[in-house]
C-alpha cells in the first residue's frame, strides 16, 4: 500500500485528526496484536491531560484492553487541553522534547514495538524544546525518525482532516497510515466513501465500540482491524467489506 511497509517495530506514534478519535483503543489493538505476534510491546503517554482522581487514565485503558508489557506515562494534568496550555494553568513544568526522547530510545532498548500516545491532533503542542519553542507530535516523529499511525473519524467531512496531517507529515518526511475510527454497524454511503478514497493509505478501521469490549473478546478481535503493518492479519479490504455486510 502506497505510504506503508512492512510491519512497524521500534518507536511508533499514535496521532490524530482531532481528539476523541479513538487514539488510545488503536494505541490498545496494536499492543495486543504486536503481542500476538510474539513481539514485547511498551506504551508511553508523554502528556495525559483531563486526569480525574478516580477515573481511568489512558494507559489504564490500554493495560487493561492489552496488557503491554510496560505501560506509563511520563507527566499528567488535570486540565482536559492541550499539554503544554494544561502544565502553564496547573503550574507545572512542560514536557521537554529531549526528555520524551529519551524516554522512548530507552523503552526501544528493552522492547520490539514501543507505541507512543499522544494527545489530539498532530500539531497540538505538547511541550517546550530547550530554546522555549513548543513542540508537537509531528516533531517527536522527526526526532525518533518513527512512523505515525493517523487515527480518524470514519464518517463525513474527514477527508479533508486526513490530507492535511498526511500533509504535514509527508513534508517532514515522516512514513504514514491511516485508521479509520468508530467504524459503524450500519456504514452509511459517506463511510463506504471514505474507505474506497483512503483504501491506499489505511492499515486498520476500529468497529464502534470497540473501547468497551470485554478485554479478552477486544485481544481475540483486534488483529483483524488491522493491516500487516501494524501486527494485525488484514491483508484483503474487498473481503473485509463483504464480510461487514
Amino acid at each position: 500500500m502506497r505510504g506503508v511497509s512492512d510491519a512497524w517495530t521500534g518507536p511508533v506514534l499514535v496521532t490524530g485528526t482531532d481528539s476523541g478519535v479513538g487514539k488510545t483503543i488503536l494505541t490498545a489493538a496494536v499492543a495486543v496484536a504486536a503481542q500476538s505476534a510474539g513481539l514485547r510491546v511498551a506504551v508511553i503517554k508523554p502528556g495525559q491531560t483531563g486526569a480525574v482522581a478516580g477515573q481511568p487514565s489512558d494507559v489504564d485503558t490500554v493495560r487493561l484492553l492489552a496488557a503491554p508489557a510496560t505501560a506509563r506515562s511520563l507527566a499528567s494534568y488535570p486540565e482536559p487541553l492541550a499539554p503544554l496550555t494544561a502544565a502553564r494553568i496547573a503550574q507545572e513544568e512542560p514536557l521537554e522534547l529531549y526528555t520524551v526522547v529519551d524516554a522512548v530510545r530507552a523503552e526501544v532498548e528493552k522492547h520490539d514495538v514501543v507505541l507512543v500516545d499522544g494527545a489530539g491532533g498532530l500539531l497540538v503542542p505538547m511541550g517546550l524544546r530547550p530554546s522555549g519553542e513548543p513542540w508537537t507530535m509531528a516533531d517527536l516523529a522527526v526526532s525518533l525518525g518513527a512512523p505515525a499511525v493517523v487515527v480518524a473519524r470514519a464518517g463525513s467531512g474527514t477527508l479533508n482532516h486526513i490530507a492535511l496531517t498526511l500533509e504535514a507529515l509527508s513534508r517532514r518526511a515522516v512514513t504514514a497510515g491511516v485508521v479509520l475510527g468508530a467504524w459503524p454497524a450500519e456504514p452509511e454511503l459517506a463511510h463506504w466513501s471514505n474507505l474506497t478514497d483512503l483504501v491506499d493509505n489505511l492499515v486498520g478501521v476500529l468497529p464502534e465500540g470497540a473501547g468497551s469490549m470485554e478485554p479478552g473478546v477486544f485481544g481475540r478481535s483486534a488483529p483483524g482491524w488491522l493491516t500487516p503493518t501494524l501486527h494485525g492479519v488484514l491483508d484483503d479490504w474487498r473481503a473485509w467489506a463483504e464480510n461487514i455486510d
